[in-house]
């Protein structure tokens, strides 16, 4: 999301700003769910923060001094595919490369660059790591994918870094995405028709992001690089749906109904436009599983601050 909503600070003239604040770290996007919950957690560590907005004069908006810039805007992937192509590009590509320009230009030490596992794979067949060869197949993680190509091509001075990172799917307090909705299915008592398909998926709990973000953010010995973000273990649907059941102190109803009938009611969908189309079946059933363990090493650790479980429980005891 582009509109900046500063959590802590007020924005206005930056000359004036700087008189009176020791700007260090530049945030892009932090109107939305990320962006809002990083914010208060390095403002802990006494780093002053300025929010910036893509949209309206953002070069203004620059300090003079800064120690690092997170850039966390971009347009999300629009399931409803309502979005044009181009819109991804201009905003997710474009846009970064002017803001990494700018940095190259300045004497901040950290570009910090959300990207996406989208931009290497749309599916993943074992485990996706930062070896893999990408090839993204929509225009969301293709242009995720282009800004990394010009960032990581691009000449960096010495004792300067970049990270680009690639969480999963990030959730927590607050959160109003696909882990909501499942929920809000399963609350109603709805049976899951679909838990004889087996399959495991890779979660990023808010509190873990957090963590990492302070890492890099206060350890100048951190390489930067590559960096898939997910928490330690992934989980199938199966448990996640139990995980809502123990949430909510009661127990869901699993089917475990034919998956050869349940292929052949999506294959029925697909033409006549039903809510079970063959696309939709893929995605609430296939395998995305994400090896976090550069990140881990990286930052010489043996596992994340926060489990899966204990991160997704969290989560769904907010809704």
């Amino acid at each position: 999301m582009f509109v900046a909503q500063n959590i802590r600070n007020f924005v206005f003239n930056v000359d004036c700003f700087s008189k009176y604040f020791d700007v260090k770290i530049c945030i892009t996007g932090t109107s939305g769910f990320v962006g809002q919950n990083l914010i208060p957690s390095i403002s802990e560590k006494e780093y002053n923060i300025l929010s910036i907005s893509l949209r309206d004069e953002w070069l203004q908006r620059l300090p003079a001094q800064y120690e690092a810039i997170i850039h966390l805007a971009g347009k999300a992937h629009d399931t409803k595919n309502t979005s044009s192509a181009e819109e991804y590009f201009e905003i997710n590509t474009e846009l970064t490369k002017q803001l990494f320009d700018q940095f190259l230009q300045s004497n901040a030490r950290d570009f910090i660059y959300f990207s996406s596992v989208k931009s290497a794979a749309d599916t993943v067949e074992g485990m996706l790591d930062e070896n893999v060869d990408p090839n993204p197949q929509t225009p969301y993680g293709q242009s995720k994918r282009q800004a990394e190509e010009y960032l990581l091509n691009s000449e960096l001075p010495a004792e300067r870094r970049l990270f680009v990172l690639r969480p999963c799917m990030i959730h927590g307090p607050g959160n109003k995405g696909n882990l909501n909705l499942l929920y809000k299915v399963v609350s109603k008592g709805i049976p899951w028709p679909l838990a004889a398909f087996e399959n495991r998926r890779s979660f990023l709990s808010i509190a873990n992001l957090q963590y990492v973000i302070k890492q890099i953010l206060q350890d100048p010995s951190i390489p930067g690089g590559v960096y898939n973000l997910a928490d330690d273990d992934s989980l199938s649907t199966n448990e996640l749906i139990q995980l809502i059941g123990e949430a909510r102190d009661k127990k869901p109803a699993l089917w475990r109904v034919s998956p050869r009938l349940i292929e052949g009611i999506a294959k029925v969908g697909d033409t006549l436009r039903l809510p079970l189309n063959s696309e939709r079946l893929k995605k609430l059933t296939e395998s995305y599983v994400v090896d976090n363990s550069k990140i881990k090493a990286a930052l010489d650790i043996n596992k994340m601050p926060v489990s899966a479980r204990e991160g997704l429980l969290t989560t769904l005891r907010s809704f």
